[in-house]
C-alpha cells in the first residue's frame, strides 16, 4: 500500500484540477471477479483470445467466436460495478462536464455503475454491429442464438468490439486526444501500460503540462514515466481520493 503522504499528495493534485481525465483498464474490473484478458483465468477451450479476437477468426468460424463472446457475456453478466468504479463516477460528479473517462474495458461495469462521460475505445460486450447495414444496437439477450442476425436487414451481426488488427474509432480517439491535452490530471487506473494507443496516453498528458498518477497492483511499463506511482487494487486505492485534501 502506497504511503498516506503518497495519497495525500494524489488529493492535493486532484483537488487543484481545472480538468481531469481518466484512463481505466483490466484491472478496476479484476476487483469485480472479471477475468483479466491475459490472465491464466482468461483461457478458453485451449484458444488464446488473441486468435479468437479477429477479423480473420470471425470470418473462419463466426459460430466459435460468437461461441466465445455468449461465454463472457453470460460471466461478466453475474458481475458488479465495485467501489473503484463507484469512486470514478463521484469524481465524475464532482467535476460535471469537466471530467472524460476513457476505459480499455468492454464489460460495460463503468455504465453500470453510473458513469456518463466516457469512451469505450475498444467497445462494449453488450453491443452488437450489423456486417450488413451496420447499424449499432444495444443487446443484453444471454445466450445470444449461435448466429444473431439483424432484425433490419437478416444480415450477421458481430460483437461491436475492436478486434486485433482493427483500427479504433476515429471520433473516439480525437475525444480522447482533446481529453488528455485539456487535463490538468490524468489519473490511470489498472491498465498494464502495454497496448496501444492507450499505452502512450500518459506520454500524450505529460507532454501536455499534465501530473500524471498511476494506480495498478504493480508497477508497469509506464510507472518511470509518471509523476505518482500507487500500488494497489483499485477498489482499495481510488476510494481514498475522494476524501478532502
Amino acid at each position: 500500500m502506497p504511503t498516506d503522504d503518497h495519497i495525500l499528495l494524489a488529493r492535493r493534485h486532484l483537488a487543484a484540477a481545472r480538468k481531469l481525465t481518466i484512463l481505466t483498464g483490466a484491472g478496476i474490473s479484476a476487483d469485480s471477479g472479471v477475468p483479466t484478458f491475459r490472465g491464466a483465468d482468461g483461457l478458453w477451450r485451449n484458444f488464446r483470445p488473441e486468435d479468437l479476437a479477429t477479423p480473420e477468426a470471425f470470418e473462419r468460424d463466426p459460430r466459435l467466436v460468437w461461441e466465445w463472446y455468449n461465454w463472457r457475456r453470460e460471466l461478466i453478466a453475474t458481475k458488479q460495478p465495485n467501489s473503484a468504479h463507484h469512486a470514478v463516477v463521484e469524481l465524475e460528479q464532482r467535476w460535471v462536464d469537466r471530467m472524460w473517462l476513457i476505459t480499455q474495458n468492454v464489460d460495460g461495469l463503468h455504465r453500470a455503475a453510473g458513469s456518463q462521460r466516457l469512451s469505450e475505445i475498444h467497445g462494449n460486450i453488450w453491443k452488437v454491429r450489423c456486417t450488413g447495414c451496420g447499424v449499432v444496437s444495444e443487446n443484453r439477450e444471454i445466450p445470444l442464438p449461435p448466429l444473431p442476425t439483424c432484425r433490419l436487414c437478416q444480415a450477421l451481426l458481430r460483437p461491436h468490439i475492436v478486434w486485433f488488427g482493427e483500427s479504433l474509432w476515429e471520433e473516439e480517439i480525437h475525444r480522447c486526444d482533446e481529453a488528455l491535452r485539456d487535463c490538468d490530471v490524468f489519473l490511470v487506473i489498472g491498465t498494464s501500460g502495454v497496448v496501444y494507443p492507450a499505452a502512450g496516453f500518459a506520454s500524450v498528458a505529460k507532454e501536455a503540462g499534465a501530473m500524471v498518477i498511476e494506480i495498478n497492483l504493480d508497477r508497469t511499463p509506464q510507472s518511470n514515466l509518471v509523476d505518482l506511482s500507487l500500488q494497489g487494487r483499485a477498489k482499495d486505492l481510488v476510494p481514498l481520493l475522494l476524501y478532502p485534501a
